[in-house]
């Protein structure tokens, strides 16, 4: 039976919200969690939210991210603090949100999730194999997925880029993410469309939203944070109001009066905005991706990420038809709903108690270089 977690999170991303969710669910099955975070110190509000938090035990950090550039003195360093909290928490499991610490010689089993990746990113953003400055990236994520007791992802979608990305995986599991239905109450809606996410990050395809708004009736709004974490920002984003990077509340109140959320993304493994959307209330107009057809089809409008006349044909219909963006809204709410903290807190809880299953694990062939694997002609 688990205890007792010892969890890692970056805090320049939405595996921070998806931690925080999951230790607040956790609460109700009498499990601790020490949550280490890295990437950045936290802020003001990521501070408050993990107050609010009983029992939970924060050791904070600054290092480096494996996704970042030069990370890996720090990755390594943050694997001898990573290797001696174990020593001093206990835990009965070890949960990365990460890949490459996984190969270090944790005594507790170690459950990996594979939130999103650079490699998948690049092919899904560029069109194109990540260059060869990410070969070091490559074995170091392909190792502490073939070093991992288990490896979680939160689609279907998002396993199959690892496998195809680092080879085959002896011991995997799909649990979605979920959000808690009482943060994002629905509100009175009003006319405007709304976007939500890292604006600096190519993925989320915000530039194509600043292109048609001028087309739409409606004002355009997208929330986030418009600067990389390491430099560099979104660039200009003519059409729209940028409300900037806002506090989890804050955000909520905004969903909960939009009557439309967009996100045209190229990639998304995930989306935790779109979840949060849909539990508000917003009719979904969504980038016509794998990931996302995986968890809202049926309930969303899908358009091509690329192709500006469908995404302003969308936005305009519902726009023009609140019967149907009344009817969207509400599939979407009652998908939403599915997608609880209750549920992904029990998937977590088996999927420990399979981690630590002792398991026959054939040897898995070692990764081919990268140059062989993804830049031969």
């Amino acid at each position: 039976m688990t205890r007792r977690v010892l969890m890692t999170t970056d805090t320049v991303g939405g595996v921070w919200t998806y931690a925080l969710e999951l230790c607040r669910a956790f609460r109700r099955h009498r499990v601790e969690v020490a949550l280490a975070t890295m990437g950045a110190p936290l802020d003001a509000s990521q501070t408050a939210e993990a107050a609010a938090l009983p029992g939970l035990q924060i050791y904070e950090s600054a290092y480096r991210l494996e996704w970042m550039r030069e990370p890996w003195d720090d990755v390594n360093e943050s694997g001898a603090w990573l290797l001696d909290l174990e020593r001093q928490v206990a835990p009965d499991i070890v949960h990365l949100n990460g890949y490459s610490h996984a190969s270090l010689p944790f005594a507790a089993p170690v459950l990996v999730v594979g939130h999103s990746c650079v490699l998948s990113w690049w092919r899904a953003v560029r069109r194109e194999p990540a260059p060869l400055e990410w070969e070091t990236y490559y074995q170091r994520v392909a190792r502490g997925l073939r070093a991992a007791d288990l490896v979680v992802t939160p689609t279907s979608t998002m396993l199959r880029w690892l496998e195809y990305l680092y080879g085959p995986l002896q011991h995997v599991r799909v649990i979605p993410n979920g959000r808690q239905r009482a943060l994002f109450p629905p509100l009175s809606k009003e006319p405007c469309v709304l976007g939500a996410g890292r604006l600096w990050d190519e993925a989320k395809n915000v530039q194509a939203l600043a292109r048609v708004a001028p087309r739409l009736p409606w004002p355009v709004l997208v929330a986030g944070d418009g600067q990389h974490p390491e430099g560099g920002g979104a660039g200009e984003l003519a059409n729209l109001r940028h409300l900037g990077r806002l506090a989890p509340s804050d955000l909520a109140s905004w969903l909960g009066h939009a009557a439309i959320y967009a996100l045209p993304a190229r990639y998304e493994p995930f989306g935790l905005s779109i979840l949060e959307a849909a539990l508000a209330g917003c009719a979904l107009v969504l980038g016509d991706i794998d990931s996302l057809r995986e968890l809202w089809d049926g309930c969303a409008l899908f358009v091509p990420p690329e192709d500006d006349e469908a995404l302003s044909s969308a936005l305009d219909a519902l726009i023009r038809d609140e019967v149907q963006r009344r009817r969207l809204a509400a599939r979407c709410r009652r998908r939403a709903l599915e997608l609880s903290p209750e549920r992904m807190a029990e998937g977590y809880l088996q999927a420990y108690r399979e981690a630590g299953l002792p398991r026959h694990r054939a040897p898995l062939p070692a990764p081919l270089p990268y140059r062989e694997r993804f830049l031969a002609s």
